[in-house]
This record gives structure tokens, sequence and C-alpha cells, in this order.
């Protein structure tokens, strides 16, 4: 295995201050400076595909095909989004003006970057997850300290030793390691805190931001069923939500955590399993090429104490392992009741629970008994059916009819809500997470005599004429034609500093 070399954690204070002091001096604000290093991550992905491809296996055993298709195609295709839709992206917006007295002045939203920010990267995608806000936030006009997970080593080495042969190492560091700097790493301020990983780290995240009032992205998880109605195709149900399941052996945020369905549909549904686990991965899943490993000992321990406590009569599928090559076997549990050991946490690995209900009533009672989850799928045929599940559950994101697939389209934002998570990225939305919308009037210097009715000291005229600017003429024709008499009355004297007669009512 590679040695990873940490960065110093006395270091990393220094490493920040140098990133804030190249941020003022304003380089990474220059659009076509956001739009070369943008060409530049997106050259570090292509030209070294085959790099990543053999860390990503090394680290997850993971097929060069899923690693194209949910590492690097997705990097690849947000910068070449942002790169050509960068100058609409950061350009200031006009505000329709709502308050009268604002009528000739320019009011604008100007698209300014937060400033210095962290990214911390997650070790089941170590790229995708890693690199995806950090094209949000060069986009942006950032600098970025840019903190791998540790957990994928080979995938961290090759991060911290070619990524800066790419980018600007004025404007973007990575920083190595693994508890202790990234305690130290979290001590500094920053514009923006962006972590992708579990919830109970989310927390001591978030606990850091608070001392500096930082404000944060969470990309967390939880666990997110798979309902399958009466109506769906099961056939194409299985295979949809079995790749989603066994894509990087389940070490997917999003991967369907448990299934629902009814009763009488269980053992139609475990048959079609059986079938497409067969299709995928042939008789003995350990031998293809196809199918990934558990990240490291810790998590084999975790899964492998889950299967323990299971009866083995609810293993109908799979159940094998083998801790000396990280592996277990897709596998499917039924039947599993909501109260059980494996329904508790999130999974997170290769073990389905298939849980039936009487109806789909039942089905969206489970849903809703738990934390909002990160995704929610449904498998039905009928938009009625459907429907009623969305309008009924809540969700990060939902996805009808497939697995995984609304997280690679990256027109769609993607987050958590609750304990699933907080903001959103991708796309647009990546640009929006790393901006500060700065709201910005300019005033115009003429009419200083009619803009006068404001100052003190004040008096009914200059109530009259406000009260004409802000709300306009209400009432009546009649009343209307009052209104304005008065406020003319009231303008001339304003104008001409007369001060109106006392009634002697």
């Amino acid at each position: 295995m590679v040695e990873l070399k940490y960065t110093p954690v006395e270091n990393i204070p220094a490493i920040v201050q140098d990133l804030q002091k190249t941020f003022n001096i304003g380089i990474t604000k220059d659009l076509s400076f956001r739009k070369q290093q943008l060409a530049s991550l997106m050259r570090f992905c292509i030209e070294h595909t085959d790099d990543i491809a053999d860390a990503l296996h090394k680290d997850l055993h993971k097929h060069r095909m899923e690693a194209n298709v949910g590492e690097i195609s997705a990097v690849v295709d947000e910068c070449k989004f942002m790169i050509k839709n960068l100058d609409r992206l950061a350009k200031a917006t006009s505000t329709k003006k709502r308050f009268q007295m604002n009528a000739l002045d320019k009011t604008l939203i100007r698209k300014e970057p937060k400033g210095v920010v962290a990214i911390l990267g997650a070790w089941n995608y170590p790229i995708n997850l890693l690199l995806l806000p950090v094209v949000g936030a060069i986009a942006a006009g950032n600098c970025i300290a840019i903190k791998p997970s540790e957990v994928s080593v080979n995938t961290a080495e090759l991060i911290g030793r070619v990524l800066p042969q790419y980018l600007d190492k004025r404007a973007y560091a990575v920083i190595n390691g693994a508890v202790p700097e990234t305690t130290t790493l979290l001590e500094q301020r920053f514009g923006h805190i962006f972590y992708t990983g579990n919830g109970l780290v989310g927390k001591i995240v978030m606990t850091a931001a608070a001392k500096h009032l930082t404000p944060v992205t969470l990309e967390l998880g939880g666990k997110s069923p798979a309902i399958v109605a009466p109506d769906a195709d099961f056939n194409i149900t299985a295979h949809r939500l079995l790749w989603g399941k066994f894509f990087n052996a389940g070490q997917t945020c999003v991967a369907p955590d448990y299934v629902i369905v009814s009763k009488e549909q269980i053992e139609r549904l475990v048959v079609a399993f059986r079938k497409v686990i067969l299709e995928y991965y042939g008789t003995n899943p350990q031998k293809s090429e196809s199918y990934g490993r558990v990240v490291n000992t810790r998590q084999f321990d975790r899964l492998k104490n889950a299967l323990d406590k299971l009866d083995s009569k609810s293993i109908v599928i799979g159940g094998e392992n083998d801790r000396d090559d990280l592996y277990i076997a897709p596998t499917v549990v039924s039947p599993v009741q909501v109260t059980d050991d494996i329904m508790q946490d999130e999974i997170f690995g290769p073990i389905l629970p298939i849980v039936p209900v009487k109806d789909m009533d039942e089905a969206i009672e489970i849903v809703n008994s738990k934390d909002q989850p990160l995704a929610l799928y449904v498998f039905s045929n009928s938009a009625k059916t459907y429907n009623n599940i969305l309008d009924k559950t809540n969700s990060g994101g939902a996805l009808v009819n497939d697995t995984l697939m609304h997280l690679q389209e990256l027109s769609l934002p993607f987050g958590g809500v609750g304990p699933s998570g907080m903001g959103n990225y991708h796309g647009e939305r990546s640009f929006e997470t790393f901006t500060h919308e700065r709201s910005t009037m300019i005033k115009s210097t003429a009419f200083e005599s009619v803009i006068a009715a404001r100052y003190p000291p004040y008096n009914d005229d200059k109530e009259t004429l406000l009260n004409l600017l802000v709300y306009g003429l209400p009432g009546s024709i009649g009343g209307k034609v009052k209104t304005f008499f008065r406020a003319c009355s009231a303008s001339v004297r304003v104008l001409f500093r007369k001060q109106p007669q006392q009634s002697n009512a």
C-alpha cells in the first residue's frame, strides 16, 4: 500500500493564512483565471484517468466502469458546464424595485466569492465527492483548502501528489491527514465549510463552524428506502434496484438501504433478485471484477457484526464473507421487521433487508417513522401511486423507477433534509453554495428636494408625501383624486420649505 504523507499539523494555520492572502490579492475573482483553473482540473481528470481508476481499484476494488461513471465523468462534465456558463452565473443581476422612493435608482445582486473555503471529501467516492464541490468553489472565485479522506489512501495520495501540478498552489492547497489534521483545519476561520460523510462527524464539523459563525453544507446520509408497489415491473425493478444497491459494494450515501414490498410479493421479488445477482456477478461474486470490496477491516467488522446478529434463516441470498479479502457477498435478508437491529442505522454496505407490509399506506408509515432519508425510491407504473407516496413523505431527493441516477443528473440540486444533511450542490447550485449574493444599491443624486421628505424634522406634509411614495393611491377614484391633490399640495410646501397652516379646530 502506498504511504500517505500527512500535512504537518503545525503548518496548517499558515497554509490557510496564505490562502487568505491570495484571496485578498483578488486573483481568483478574475473570470479568466477561474476558467483556466477549471480547465486545468478537467485536464487532471482526463490525463490521469488511468491513475485515478487504479487508485480507486486499490482502495475499493472499484471497476474502471464504476470509476468512470460514478467518479471521473461527473467532474469533467461539471467543469465543462461551469466554463460554458460562468459569465452568466457570475454576472450581477438587477432586481425589480418595489419601493417608489427608489424608482430612479439601480438595484442589483453582485455574485461574490465567500473567501477561503474548506472542502472535506469522503472515502466512498473520493474523487466525485471531493472534486465536484471543488469545481463549484473554483467557479465562484474562492480559495480552497482541499481535504481528501485518508481512508481511501491511494486516492488521497494521488490527489495530494498530482493535483497541485494542475491547480495554482497560491489559491488551492491539498491538506492530507486524519483526525488531528482535520481538527486543526476546522479550527481555522473559513468563509464556508463543505463536508460529506456521516452524521456523527457532521455534528463535529458544525460545532467547529459555530465558533466562527461559518456557514456549512453537510452532505450526510441515512436509511434510504425503496418502495416496490404491486404494479411495478419486477424484472426492471430488480435490475435497477440491485444495480444501485451493489454499486461500489453498497458504499453509497444514496444506496437503497432497505426494500418495502407487500407480503404477497416478497417471494416474487426474491426470485427476481436471485436471478439478477447471478446475471451481474456470476455464481461466485468474489471472483467477479465487477463487484467491489469493503474499504477496510473496520467497516468489514461492522458489517460482519450486523450479519452475525441476523437469524441465519433470514439470509435468503448471499451472506458469504472473507475478512482477508474485505469481501461480503451481495446479500438479501427477508423478512425483516422495522424493530430489528439491521433497521436501526444506515447499513452502508452490500446487505439489503426486505420489509413486508400489508399495503402502501403502511409503507408510508414506516418511511415517516424514521429520519428523513437522503433519497427515496419508488417503483411503480402508476402515477397515482408514486405521487401519493411522494406527497406523503419527505426526503433529500426522490427517484421513481430507478436508483442513483438522480445523483448523476447534475441539473438537479443534490442534498439532504434534516439529519440527512443541509444545503445542496451540483450545477448552478454549486456556484450558489460558494457565492455570497451581495445586495447593492446605487442611489441617484437627482430630486434631492423630494428625497428630503424623509429627513427630520418630520411634519404632516412630509408624512403625506411619503405615504404616497410608499402606498400609492389607495381607495376609490374619488379617494385617489383627493389623496393625489393633498400630496401635490404637500409636495409644494416641502419643496419650498413652506410650513402648513395650523388648524384652529
